[in-house]
């Protein structure tokens, strides 16, 4: 879905200058994200496998939700949003925790430009997992895996990023923190 975001520096500030997803993927503008991990109290981690439809990284389990935020859309707000849309989890304001931002840079061999600034957070997921309702343009299943999952990429074929493991440990012990 292409939709209208807005467009930040190199450092994260904002430009005051809005243009579509698909533009900023094309020219490689900069560009605010959320990514929200959800971990449950007997120490899970709630995955999503990518609808195959998705232009980067189909079928790939992936972050348990993860989406751009809208111009003029405040980071909070954002990441609220695209929880209730992606898996129909109605998370309260106090009960999501930032945990730092990240900037992320890469080019896709599809020709998408990914500069993004991805602001991080952890919730407790306080539901059944059967009671969550996917958005299937975004998201083909849900699944909870060990916490531990996501420190050992490596040795799984097609969940999240093996590359992006310092990431994953950085995640790991924030929601280690909670307990």
């Amino acid at each position: 879905m292409d939709e209208l975001i807005d467009i930040v520096d190199e450092n994260g500030n904002y430009t005051g200058k809005t243009c579509l997803k698909s533009e900023a993927h094309k020219h490689g503008y900069f560009h605010p994200t959320v990514h929200v991990w959800l971990y449950t109290s007997n120490r899970q981690i709630l995955l999503q496998k990518r609808a195959l439809t998705k232009k980067v990284f189909p079928g790939l389990w992936d972050i348990s939700v993860a989406g751009h935020i809208a111009a003029g859309e405040d980071v909070i707000t954002g990441a609220l949003r695209e929880v209730k849309e992606e898996i129909g989890f109605d998370i309260l304001t106090e009960n999501l925790h930032k945990i730092g931002t990240r900037k992320h840079m890469v080019n896709h061999s599809n020709g998408i430009i990914d500069n993004e600034f991805h602001h991080v957070f952890i919730a407790e997921l306080t539901v059944p997992i059967e009671t969550l309702k996917v958005q299937e343009e975004e998201v083909a299943e849900l699944k909870l895996f060990d916490l531990e999952t996501i420190l050992h990429t490596k040795d799984y074929k097609n969940l999240l990023l093996p590359q992006y493991q310092d990431y994953y440990c950085f995640v790991y012990d924030k929601i280690l923190n909670n307990f």
